[in-house]
C-alpha cells in the first residue's frame, strides 16, 4: 500500500476545494488550481480533510495514489503558502534585471537574453546577481527556474553561470602542467 496515498491532507481555512468527477478545483484568495484525477483514484473530502483512496487494488493504482495526493497537498500548500525557487548568477559580468514581465539576463554572451515571465509567476530582483521567482503552481515554478538556469547552465570548472540558491556544483581539476 502507498504510504503518501494513505496521509490525510487537512485543508486550510480560506481553501475551498470542490470535486466533480475526476477533476478537483481548488480555490483560494491568491487564485485557482484544478487537477484530473486518474480514474484508479477517488478523491474524497471530510470535515477540513482530503482522502484518497484505490477504486480497485491494483500497483498502478496504488502509485497513482500517492501521486494524487502529493499533486493535491501541493496545491493546497501553492495557494496557502506559495512557492518559490532562488536563482544567483555568478561570474564576472553575470547579472538579471527585471523589466515589467521580462527578465534581461546578462550571462556572457554578445547580447542579453531576455525571457518572457509567464501568467501566474513574478520574478523579484534580490540584487543584481539574485532573483527569486515565485508562485502558487509547483511546477510552473520549477520549470520556469529551470528554463531561467538553462541559459547558462554552471561549469564544472570554474563554478561560472546561473545555479539554484543550494546547488552545489561539483567542481573539477583542470589540466596539470607539465
Amino acid at each position: 500500500m502507498s504510504r503518501i496515498g494513505e496521509r490525510k491532507i487537512n485543508i486550510p481555512e480560506g481553501i475551498e476545494v470542490k470535486i466533480e468527477g475526476n477533476l478537483v478545483t481548488v480555490k483560494a484568495q491568491k487564485g485557482e488550481l484544478s487537477l484530473n484525477v486518474n480514474p484508479l483514484i477517488e478523491v474524497s473530502t471530510s470535515e477540513n480533510t482530503i482522502i484518497t483512496k484505490q477504486r480497485k487494488v491494483s500497483k498502478e493504482a496504488n502509485m497513482q495514489q500517492g501521486t494524487t495526493n502529493s499533486l493535491l497537498k501541493n496545491m493546497i500548500d501553492g495557494l496557502s503558502k506559495g512557492f518559490e525557487k532562488g536563482l544567483e548568477a555568478v561570474g564576472v559580468g553575470y547579472r538579471f534585471n527585471v523589466q515589467g514581465k521580462k527578465i534581461v539576463i546578462n550571462a556572457g554572451y554578445s547580447h542579453p537574453v531576455e525571457i518572457e515571465v509567464p501568467e501566474g509567476l513574478t520574478a523579484e530582483l534580490i540584487s543584481n546577481t539574485e532573483i527569486t521567482i515565485k508562485g502558487v503552481d509547483k511546477q510552473k515554478v520549477a520549470e520556469f527556474a529551470a528554463k531561467v538556469r538553462e541559459v547558462r547552465e554552471p561549469e564544472p570548472y570554474k563554478g561560472k553561470g546561473i545555479r539554484y540558491k543550494d546547488e552545489k556544483v561539483r567542481r573539477k581539476e583542470g589540466k596539470k602542467a607539465a
